[in-house]
């Protein structure tokens, strides 16, 4: 495939993703194909566009958040958010020991579906000094657990005919990167969007604690920890919507274009995922991966409807 046709099929791709007509979902499929029939530009690195996009969105999505609801929201999840952290990072530990994978891999697969996934390990990965074959598998393993929760979320959401509220708490607990927790909110509805970046956001805070913490617990003098200040920016931009209401229409403009450009990061997320990549991940670190998902999506659905 000449590099002209790559160009066109990659340029023609991602306008198709500012469009109304393309879902997350739908997104993330065609960023595949791409990837998989080799049709991506070379000199486009979707990684590196993705977390920049992401964190432009995320702060965009602040200016159409309730503030009185954002911290009603995170009050009610607290008590979830410790207990699923702390639940995950035990049980990580011991499926891993009980699989014999090597230790700090299995810890940081079970940091990033504790916390935010992808963002997780790489804040964890240098506190614990863990190299690159372990912070790869480690991301191989929760990024095709992502993708898979993109579809999987909104269709067991409407089979247990889950509330916008209930729905939004359980991605936000159960699902590893903001950007598909974000992505398969959206397709729920406005309200289950709400929640879950609001939920969302306040657990990847534990971030910084949980990458010290790790440190520690590998003996390692290396105190860099990767805080995603997006998360800052992401609060103000809901207490400035708050204190300035006079800017209603262009926020509300402004939330429009976010939830676009996420569609735009999940497109770019596919163009990153690989045959080689879903290969790559191997059969214990997924074992492990899976396992903890299953427990983690498992338990915080069974409390969210025993307790609505």
């Amino acid at each position: 495939m000449t590099p002209l046709i790559r160009n066109a099929l990659f340029a023609g791709a991602f306008v198709l993703c500012l469009t109304p007509w393309i879902t997350s979902p739908m997104a993330l499929i065609l960023g595949f194909t791409l990837a998989t029939f080799n049709a991506l530009p070379i000199q486009i690195k979707p990684a590196a566009i993705t977390k920049k996009l992401l964190a432009y969105s995320i702060i965009g999505l602040g200016f159409g958040i309730s503030l009185d609801e954002a911290i009603a929201v995170t009050q009610q999840g607290i008590g979830l958010i410790l207990a699923t952290i702390i639940g995950t990072l035990a049980l990580g530990y011991l499926i891993g020991r009980l699989l014999k994978l090597e230790k700090k891999t299995a810890h940081l697969i079970a940091s990033g579906t504790a916390i935010c996934g992808g963002s997780a390990i790489a804040a964890v990965a240098p506190a614990i000094k863990a190299d690159d074959e372990q912070i790869a598998l480690a991301l191989a393993t929760v990024f095709v657990l992502n993708s898979i929760a993109l579809f999987l979320f909104p269709a067991l959401g409407h089979a247990f005919e889950l509330d916008q509220h209930t729905f939004g708490t359980w991605a936000a607990i159960a699902i590893h990167d903001t950007s598909s927790v974000v992505g398969a909110a959206s397709a729920y509805g406005e309200e289950a969007l709400t929640t879950a970046t609001t939920l969302k956001l306040a657990r990847a805070l534990w971030i910084v604690p949980i990458a010290l913490f790790s440190a520690m617990l590998f003996k390692s003098h290396s105190q860099k920890v990767a805080i995603p200040y997006f998360i800052g920016f992401y609060c103000l931009a809901v207490v400035f919507a708050d204190l300035v209401p006079q800017g209603q229409a262009v926020y509300e403009i402004i939330f429009a274009i976010a939830k676009q450009a996420l569609v735009v990061c999940l497109f770019l997320i596919g163009c990153s995922l690989s045959i080689a990549k879903l290969k790559a991940a191997g059969t214990q670190p997924m074992l492990l991966g899976v396992s903890l998902w299953i427990a983690i999506s498992v338990s915080s659905l069974t409390w969210l409807l025993a307790t609505r």
